[in-house]
C-alpha cells in the first residue's frame, strides 16, 4: 500500500502536548466489569484494552464518579474518590497505553439523577429546589424500591459551599487518574447529567452567580471546574469537555446556545466534545444514541456548526459508522475528531482496517441497541454481531485448538456462518451446508427494508468472509442423517434455524393471507389497508416497513404489551415510530377469523377490523427435532442459533462463535 485510502482520518493530532496518531477516539462506554469497592476488574480491562488494540487513538474510560456520596447514579460506575481503585486503574491505563493509545477517563457527576444515593436514603442535589419523577422503581440490585407518596423525587439545590466542594473534587479526581497513568481527562457536561444541570436554563433557574437567565452565570460551574482540572493535571495535559450542542427537548437550550456554550469552553478546553440530547428524556435520548431510524451523522450537524465558532479542536459522535464518512468529515472540516462508541463494540479493529484500506471489512453498527439492552439488564457488554465483546479476557487467553478436525456446520444463517467462519480461522477444516441457494438464512428476507440496510451488509460481507476462510460451501444442500454419516466429521454444529409459525386461525388459507416473511420480499403484494397479527419486532418492523410504502396498518397483539424481544432500548425507538407513522395498535387481542373483508378479533368484545391484506407474525418454530437428529453421527456436537429457541441476531452470533471456540479442545 503506497497511500493512505483515509490520509485525513489518519492524520496525527497534537493536544496540549500529546500526539494522538489518528482521529478516531473509542467514545466512553460504563466499566460494568467491576470488583468491590467500585473499581475495574480484569474484565473490565480486557474490554478497553481491546478497543486500543484495534488502533484507536485515545480510549475514554466512561462513567467514572468524582464524588461518590452525592453523585452516583448506579452500583456499575468506578468510584475515584476510592483510593484502592489506583491499581486496578493503572492496570487500565497501562493496558490502553502500551497499544498507542491515550487513555482517558470520564469525570462524572450525576446531579439529581444520582438515582443510587437516593435509593441509599440520601439527598439528591441539584442546582435548585425541584421535583422530579420517580420513574425508577427497581435499585440497582433488582430489588424493589419503595416509591414516594406523591409519585415524586424531591431535590435540594445545592448550597455554595457543596458547590465549592464538588469543584474541589472534579480536580481532586482528575490529578487522581492522572497518577494513575492516565493521560487525558473527559468532562461530562452533557446529556443532562450534573454539570449540564447548572448550564441548561431548564434546570438551572438559581437567582445567585451560579445561575439564572444569565449563561455567564450558568457556566461558571463547568468553567470553574476546567480550572480545578487544569490546576490539578497542569499544562499540555489535554482536558476534553463533552457537550450537548441542542438538548433536543421542548425546555431544554437548542444550537444558538451550544454555540454560545462551546465559544465559553473555547480557549480552557482542549477539545470541545460535541454530543446531542438529553438522558432523562425518552425522544432525546434517541438522539443521543441514535436508533436505526435516524441517518447516519445524525448529530454531526451540531458539531459541524460549533466548529464554525470556536478555535479549539472539535469532536463529534453519534450514528458513525464509515471510513469514508469520517474522511469526508475532517476533510470538509466539519469536525476534527470522530468519537465511535457503538461502533467501537461492533468492530474494535475499524481504525486497523481503514488504514490498511480494508473498509469493506469493517462490521458496521447496525444501531440495534442490543449492547444497550443486555448491559441494562445483565450489567454485562454485549453486541448483536460481535461476540468477542464481553469475553475480551477470553479471546486474550485463548490458545489454539489442541487437535485440528472436521467440522460440518449444518445451515448458512446467522449462527450458521459464524460458526464456521470462527472454526476455520482456528485451523479447522470446515464444510457448510446450506438448504438454500446463499448464505444468509431467514434474515435475508429484510434486504429490501432501508432501516435494515445494515444488516444486510453484515450478512453479504459474513457470506464473503466465509468463502475467503477457505470454507467449503455447499449450497441447496439440506443436512440429512444420511449426509451427515457419510462425511464422517469430528465435530457437527447444527444451526438449522426456525420456520414461522402458521397460527391456527379459520381463513388463515385465504388468497389475502401471507407470513411476514414473504410480505419482506413482495411487499408490492400487499393491498392498502393491512393488517399484522403479532406485536413483536417482527411484525412491527414490518408494519413500519409498509407504513413506508404508503400502507395503512393495523397491528394486533393478544398480550397486553408489544414485544420487545429483551431490548427495551430498541423498543423505545420502535414506539416513537409508531406513533409518528400513525401505526394503530390494539392490545389484547385475539383473531377469531380471518375474511376477504378483514380480521374479527375479541378484545372482551368482538369487533372487526378491515383489511385488504392480513399477514401474521406470530412467532418460529424452531427445528430443534431435526438438529437433534444429527448428534449421534459425530463425537463432538454442538446446537447453536434458533435451533435451540428462536430469539435474536447476538444470541446467534455468541453461541456459534462460542461453539466454534470449543471444538478440538482435547
Amino acid at each position: 500500500m503506497n497511500e493512505l485510502k483515509f490520509p485525513h482520518l489518519f492524520e496525527p493530532i497534537r493536544i496540549g502536548r500529546t500526539l494522538f496518531k489518528n482521529r478516531i477516539f473509542a467514545a466512553p462506554n460504563g466499566c460494568q466489569y467491576l470488583d468491590y469497592g467500585n473499581v475495574p476488574s480484569d474484565r473490565g480491562v480486557a474490554f478497553y484494552e481491546r478497543k486500543a488494540l484495534g488502533g484507536f487513538a485515545a480510549v475514554t474510560l466512561g462513567e467514572c464518579i468524582v464524588d461518590s456520596k452525592t453523585g452516583q447514579a448506579h452500583a456499575y460506575q468506578i468510584l475515584l474518590d476510592n483510593p484502592a481503585a489506583l491499581p486496578p486503574l493503572s492496570s487500565m491505563a497501562t493496558a490502553i497505553s502500551r497499544h498507542g493509545a491515550v487513555a482517558s477517563v470520564q469525570l462524572q457527576h450525576c446531579g439529581m439523577y444520582s438515582h443510587l444515593v437516593y435509593e441509599r436514603g440520601d439527598q439528591l442535589l441539584g442546582p435548585v429546589d425541584m421535583a422530579i419523577p420517580d420513574v425508577h422503581t427497581t435499585n440497582n440490585d433488582g430489588h424493589e424500591v419503595a416509591a414516594s407518596a406523591d409519585g415524586m423525587r424531591y431535590v435540594r439545590g445545592m448550597t455554595e459551599e457543596e458547590i465549592e466542594d464538588l469543584i474541589r473534587k472534579f480536580g481532586k479526581a482528575a490529578a487522581f487518574v492522572k497518577q494513575c497513568g492516565f493521560g487525558m481527562v473527559m468532562i461530562h457536561a452533557g446529556h443532562g447529567w450534573g454539570l449540564a444541570q447548572f448550564i441548561s436554563e431548564a434546570t438551572n433557574t438559581r437567582t445567585d452567580k451560579w445561575g439564572g437567565h444569565d449563561l455567564e452565570n450558568r457556566m461558571r460551574l463547568p468553567l470553574a471546574v476546567i480550572d480545578s482540572v487544569r490546576r490539578a493535571v497542569g499544562p499540555g495535559f489535554p482536558i476534553e469537555v463533552r457537550i450537548s450542542g441542542a438538548e433536543c427537548t421542548d425546555t431544554g437550550y437548542d444550537i444558538d446556545e451550544g454555540v454560545a456554550i462551546a465559544k465559553m469552553l473555547d480557549g480552557r478546553a482542549d477539545i470541545i466534545h460535541v454530543s446531542a440530547g438529553h438522558h432523562e428524556s425518552p425522544y432525546a435520548t434517541i438522539i443521543t444514541h441514535p436508533g436505526m431510524f435516524q441517518e447516519d451523522g445524525c448529530n454531526v450537524k451540531y458539531a459541524a456548526e460549533i466548529k464554525k465558532h470556536v478555535s479549539a479542536p472539535v469532536a463529534t459522535v453519534g450514528a458513525i459508522t464509515d471510513p469514508a464518512y469520517m474522511e469526508e468529515l475532517i476533510a470538509s472540516g466539519q469536525a476534527d475528531i470522530i468519537h465511535l462508541g457503538r461502533q467501537s463494540l461492533a468492530d474494535p479493529d475499524l481504525p486497523r482496517k481503514a488504514r490498511a484500506g480494508r473498509d469493506d471489512d469493517v462490521d458496521r453498527c447496525m444501531r440495534c441497541c442490543a449492547c444497550f439492552s443486555t448491559s441494562t439488564r445483565t450489567r454485562r457488554r454485549a453486541c448483536a454481531i460481535n461476540p468477542e465483546i464481553g469475553q475480551e479476557l477470553e479471546e486474550f487467553s485463548d490458545r489454539k485448538p489442541a487437535v485440528r478436525k472436521k467440522v460440518l456446520v449444518a445451515g448458512g444463517g446467522i449462527a450458521g456462518m459464524e460458526a464456521a467462519l470462527t472454526a476455520a480461522r482456528r485451523g479447522h477444516e470446515v464444510i457448510l451446508c446450506e438448504a438454500g441457494s446463499e448464505l444468509g438464512g431467514v434474515l435475508k428476507c429484510e434486504a429490501l427494508v432501508p432501516f435494515k440496510k445494515r444488516l444486510d451488509e453484515y450478512l453479504k460481507r459474513q457470506a464473503r468472509r466465509v468463502a475467503e476462510a477457505g470454507v467449503e460451501i455447499r449450497l441447496n444442500t439440506p443436512v440429512t442423517p444420511e449426509l451427515a454419516e457419510s462425511l464422517e466429521p469430528d465435530a457437527i454444529v447444527a444451526a438449522l434455524g426456525a420456520t414461522p409459525v402458521k397460527p391456527p386461525i379459520p381463513g388463515i388459507d385465504g388468497a389475502n393471507v401471507f407470513g411476514a416473511e414473504y410480505i419482506y420480499t413482495h411487499p408490492e403484494e400487499t393491498e392498502n389497508r393491512v393488517v399484522i397479527l403479532g406485536g413483536g419486532l417482527v411484525g412491527i418492523e414490518l408494519g413500519l416497513f409498509l407504513k413506508g410504502l404508503g400502507r395503512d396498518i393495523q397491528l394486533i397483539e393478544m398480550l397486553p404489551e408489544l414485544n420487545d424481544g429483551g431490548n427495551l432500548v430498541h423498543m423505545n425507538s420502535l414506539r416513537m415510530q409508531i406513533a409518528e407513522k400513525q401505526i394503530k395498535v390494539a392490545l389484547s387481542t385475539r383473531a377469531k377469523e380471518i375474511r376477504a373483508d378483514g380480521v374479527v378479533a375479541d378484545d372482551g368484545e368482538e369487533k372487526f377490523f378491515p383489511a385488504d391484506t392480513v399477514i401474521y407474525a406470530v412467532g418460529q418454530r424452531s427445528h430443534s427435532d431435526e438438529a437433534v437428529a444429527l448428534g449421534r453421527f459425530a463425537p463432538e456436537f454442538y446446537m447453536v442459533g434458533d435451533c435451540i429457541q428462536a430469539r435474536n441476531i447476538m444470541s446467534a452470533t455468541r453461541e456459534a462463535y462460542n461453539a466454534a471456540r470449543d471444538i478440538g479442545r482435547i
